[in-house]
């Protein structure tokens, strides 16, 4: 029988060349054998670099695996079974000849090897978690030196964690295993080390002690998943370990008295600093405004629709209270939201850029959205638009009607059919009836365009410009009307 004898118990080097040797010479799962160096019933010696007589020539072509097998294998290696890599050279044998085996996670080797794999990912994590450093002296001064038993073979793979984790500290990890060095320069591995060689604790550990009880929190302990957790293999090497039989025993008690006690009274000086604010007298949003300052106001505490709760503000109009034109978007954008001031966004820079070449000082009109506040749905960091409905639109009528009221403007733009509904009454077909005025019962006139975000959204270059044509000259138009 064909042996490979491999350097050590991760010598995934060696074995990748054993094996690939091995498949070449067709030596089949069941007749190809894998040994460490001095273990127990190791066979006879087995040239891996250059072959032997035992295996022969190779009898089929060189072949590739995937990249995933191979990153598979490196952590299998790691695993503390016997068979480990038996299971990787049957796998390794039939991705020759079956090379999408690596997708088919139903199959048993593959299920059995990703088992193991993230076995060992779990131990490279624990180890992460309950390492526990001691402090220790020499000749150069203050070294730390940590003792710890992985349940598979993870040192290697996980050191680098501890080198970027604790640049400045000259530390060790000794494990049965094996031993790392960090001098604060250089990354270095050694022999396999024993308990007694780590410091069984040092001056600092009743502080961490200390530390850990405090945060100890009765109420919300639940033993079975910080078993699940801290597994108990590793309460021997914690410090913290001997508090915990202690701790969880007085829970219970210490949850009861925890309840029990009463709640502090709050900061006599905190509270006074707050009055101010948490006893204001919240505006009536029922009551009819009189003043633009009632209707900015009654909009911050109005409740006639749900757009409030996810909204940052409420966001009123902005203009001079004389203003002859009036324009009406929709709703406040992202932007507007955060600003609380209406067209403040991308679809505001439009409008201020089109005003301005219409020859119509946004300084002179009054701007503001049929619906005050802003309703989107979240995607990912974004908050993407929804154009409010019908019912949304009625309910935020009574606060442009008031804004209507106190104004008094001869002409009214509405920007899109949600405004043409608001200021209308009605959803009027905006490309249409867009540029003809539309006489109000109480004597304003209206006139309908597109909204400027209408114009960012459009893909085509040369619609884009005609659009745009048309959007000056309905606001021209509207200047012809004032004038």
């Amino acid at each position: 029988m064909p042996v490979a004898v491999l350097n050590d118990e991760t010598d995934f080097d060696g074995w990748r060349k054993a094996a690939r040797a091995f498949r070449l010479a067709g030596v089949e799962p069941a007749a190809a054998r894998f040994a460490v160096a001095g273990g127990a019933g190791q066979g006879g010696l087995f040239d891996i670099a250059s072959g032997s007589d035992v295996i022969g020539a190779p009898v089929e072509a060189e072949f590739t695996v995937p990249k995933a097998f191979v990153e598979l294998a490196e952590s299998v290696i790691l695993h503390r079974s016997e068979d480990r890599f038996d299971l990787m050279y049957r796998l390794l044998w039939r991705l020759k000849d079956d090379p999408d085996l690596i997708r088919v996670i139903s199959d048993r080797d593959l299920a059995d090897a990703l088992e193991r794999a993230k076995n060992v990912s779990r131990a490279s994590h624990k180890m992460k978690a309950f390492v526990r450093f001691r402090q220790v002296h020499d000749d150069r001064g203050e070294a730390w030196v940590a003792w710890f038993e992985p349940p598979h073979r993870v040192l290697e793979r996980t050191a680098p964690f501890f080198q970027r984790r604790f640049t400045t500290m000259r530390w060790s990890i000794l494990t049965p295993d094996g031993s790392a060095f960090w001098d604060g320069e250089r990354l270095r591995f050694g022999p396999p080390a024993t308990r007694d060689m780590a410091p069984a604790e040092d001056e600092i550990e009743d502080f961490w002690k200390t530390y850990y009880a405090s945060t100890f929190n009765p109420a919300r302990l639940k033993v079975k998943t910080m078993q699940g957790e801290m597994a108990k293999g590793y309460w021997k090497n914690l410090p913290e370990a001997a508090l915990i039989p202690e701790l969880v025993a007085a829970s219970s008690v210490r949850t009861e008295v925890m309840v029990a006690t009463p709640a502090p009274s709050p900061n006599p000086r905190f509270a006074r600093a707050l009055a101010p604010d948490l006893h204001a007298a919240r505006p009536d949003a029922e009551a009819v405004p009189s003043t633009l300052a009632e209707v900015a106001e009654g909009v911050q505490a109005c409740r006639r629709c749900a757009l409030y709760r996810d909204a940052t503000q409420g966001v009123c109009g902005e203009g001079p209270k004389t203003a002859r034109l009036m324009i009406v978007g929709e709703q406040p954008g992202d932007q507007e939201d955060l600003a609380g001031r209406p067209f403040v966004g991308p679809a505001g820079e439009v409008l201020d850029i089109a005003l301005e070449e219409a020859g119509i000082d946004r300084s002179d009109v009054y701007v503001t959205n049929a619906v005050k506040h802003f309703k989107h749905e979240p995607r990912g960091k974004r908050r993407l638009h929804k154009t409010p409905n019908a019912g949304e639109v009625q309910a935020c009528r009574w606060w442009l009607d008031a804004e209507r009221r106190l104004i008094k403007p001869e002409v009214i733009l509405a920007l899109g059919a949600t405004a043409g509904l608001a200021v209308l009454g009605r959803k009027p077909a905006v490309m249409s009836e867009r540029g003809a005025p539309l006489a109000l019962p109480d004597g304003e006139t209206a006139l309908l365009t597109v909204h400027p975000s209408y114009l960012l959204r459009l893909p085509d270059v040369a619609a884009k410009a005609e659009a745009r044509r048309l959007f000056i000259d309905d606001l021209i138009a509207v200047r012809a009307r004032m004038d």
